[in-house]
């Protein structure tokens, strides 16, 4: 093959808009610290109120995220995982290939304000942890209301820009040094204010068992009245609200942008660090925290901020993590828009969309209603995605298995898809006309939605012309393919041999790293089940608060370090 000639034409494209390349392809490593950054965000301090708001009881909570959690790991692994890893191309430019242009440029503007919405308030989150510690006065209303206040935010969303630009393995990286930190500090934080909360009801230290933390949790957390003094949501609604939290990228298919980097299909199940130990274990880690910082401050547990949690739970560890796992999601989501972004404009980088797309979500970030709505935005973003996520499910996996042909919107070379465009205009209908006439839970609208979906665009587009035969067209797409793959491989000939650096020096600095989070624990245990009564509980708890900081401040600079050293080195092949 005459490389300036045949490979010209992919040259000249986006990288973002063709399959990943093999030797870009990540092990399942990389997506477990990814989700497990992402997915124990800021958000968890609000959503650990959000259910004792809602009324659950503490069995419906135990029982009913764990349920939940895992029907969002298997709605990744079986449902988005297996198109990203079959195409290797992102939502964004698979729609654009069975859809058209009209359709793909009006679902990515959907999804550029989507996330960028999400990333502002995520980042807004982080603001308010700044806030909190040089005294800025909290922002009540639905715009700034202090100078100081904007200078934070646009402080906090420069870091979130300047990792979004650099794509995925920043982002991965950044998320895999925070994650194991995360996971430790929402641990930790539980631990040290359930006994804060075993004085204030129970009278002790600790619960003298699973029927005494049972107890603890129905008399002070989760009662199962809500905020009005009426019996709240159960364990259906509890499922339901786990599994659908994630509905725009599972069964919404978005996150065919991370996935598609995945050596296998079975890497779906790395989803279950964010579900596991982000999710399940945040959420009713922030629950303990919220209650127990209530007890000390004076409040109720819905009237606190995610930096009030923070500070009584973990001292000036707090801070760091309410802005730190703000920052986390509102990177990825960044990075997500600034795909989608790309998309639109074809002829720039992703990296100039980013930048774009980045600096309008900072100044979004400044009016703080937009975190205050974050849980009504995602709901209502799942449903708006969901039939989205339906039409391509119904073209990538239905359509062959019924004698279908796959794309036959391109190979018809239709610019305007009117199956896709109007099953999405019919599956919204449907799904906000079942929420409007109020036919069933909320949380599980996006299940028949999804069905009705993939009915009517499965109906509508054998009528215009997916029961055809394109066999010309479908040649020339499996010679692309082929071109596409030896493009790669050409491409992969240039890249510098890799090796890892295990030196010494590195080493030592991811062991102290792990011993700082080990340190961690140990002082949180110390104070959950070595407080004999509440003094020595209050002394445990300084002693933590301390310390705590100090491992928090050497894991940073140790892992950091230690990346930047162990980061593959580079040698000309």
């Amino acid at each position: 093959m005459d490389t300036t000639t045949d490979y010209q034409q992919f040259e000249d494209l986006n990288e973002e808009q063709l399959p990943v390349a093999k030797h870009k392809l990540h092990d399942w490593t990389h997506f477990a610290g990814l989700y497990a950054a992402e997915h124990v965000a800021a958000t968890e301090f609000v959503i650990g109120a959000t259910f004792v708001a809602l009324g659950a009881k503490t069995m419906d909570i135990l029982l009913g995220l764990l349920i939940g959690n895992i029907l969002a790991v298997l709605s990744w692994t079986f449902i988005t995982s297996p198109i990203a890893v079959d195409t290797r191309l992102s939502l964004y430019t698979y729609l654009n290939k069975i859809a058209g242009d009209s359709m793909t440029k009006l679902y990515n503007w959907a999804n550029v304000i989507i996330f960028s919405v999400i990333s502002a308030a995520m980042i807004t989150v982080s603001a308010t942890a700044v806030r909190f510690a040089f005294d800025v006065p909290a922002q009540l209303n639905w715009y700034p209301t202090n100078l100081w206040f904007v200078l934070i935010v646009f402080c906090v969303g420069a870091v979130v820009v300047s990792i979004a630009i650099y794509g995925f393995n920043a982002v991965s990286e950044f998320s895999g040094i925070c994650a194991p930190w995360l996971f430790v500090m929402f641990t930790s934080g539980a631990m040290v204010l359930l006994p804060a909360l075993s004085l204030d009801v129970l009278g002790k230290t600790l619960p003298a068992g699973w029927n005494d933390f049972i107890a603890l949790g129905d008399q002070s957390i989760w009662t199962g009245l809500d905020s009005n003094g009426e019996p709240g949501i159960g364990l259906i609604e509890v499922i339901g609200f786990a599994w659908a939290a994630n509905t725009i990228t599972h069964f919404g298919l978005i996150d065919m942008a991370l996935l598609r980097f995945a050596k296998k299909k079975i890497y779906g199940l790395s989803t279950s660090t964010g579900m596991m130990f982000g999710h399940y274990v945040a959420w009713i880690a922030a629950g303990i925290m919220g209650a127990g910082a209530a007890v000390i401050i004076g409040k109720s547990i819905v009237e606190l901020d995610p930096g009030d949690v923070a500070y009584y739970a973990l001292g000036w560890s707090g801070f760091v993590i309410v802005i730190v796992a703000g920052w986390t999601t509102a990177i990825t989501n960044l990075y997500r828009a600034g795909l989608a972004a790309q998309a639109i404009f074809h002829n720039h980088s992703r990296k100039k969309t980013t930048i774009v797309v980045g600096l309008i979500t900072v100044a979004i970030a400044c009016f703080p209603f937009v975190f205050s709505q974050i849980l009504p935005l995602l709901t209502y973003a799942g449903l708006l995605v969901v039939p989205v996520g339906a039409i391509v499910f119904a073209e990538h996996q239905i359509f062959p298995r019924i004698g279908y042909t796959r794309y036959w919107s391109s190979y018809s070379q239709l610019t305007f898809s009117t199956p896709a465009v109007a099953s999405w205009a019919l599956g919204l209908l449907f799904g906000f006309g079942l929420n409007a006439f109020n036919v069933m839970s909320f949380f599980y609208l996006f299940i028949p939605t999804w069905i009705f979906t993939i009915l009517v665009y499965t109906l509508m587009a054998g009528r215009y012309g997916a029961k055809k035969a394109y066999p010309e067209a479908q040649k020339q797409e499996e010679i692309r393919l082929q071109n596409i793959e030896k493009f790669h491989e050409h491409k992969a000939k240039s890249q510098p041999l890799t090796v890892k650096d295990n030196s010494f020096l590195t080493r030592t600095l991811q062991v102290i790293s792990l011993i700082t989070l080990v340190i961690t624990l140990i002082l949180a245990a110390i104070t959950l089940f070595g407080s004999s009564d509440e003094t020595f509980y209050v002394e445990n708890r300084e002693v933590f608060y301390k310390y705590a900081f100090i491992c928090t401040l050497l894991y940073f600079i140790t892992a950091y370090w230690a990346l930047k050293r162990g980061k593959q080195k580079k040698a000309a092949l």
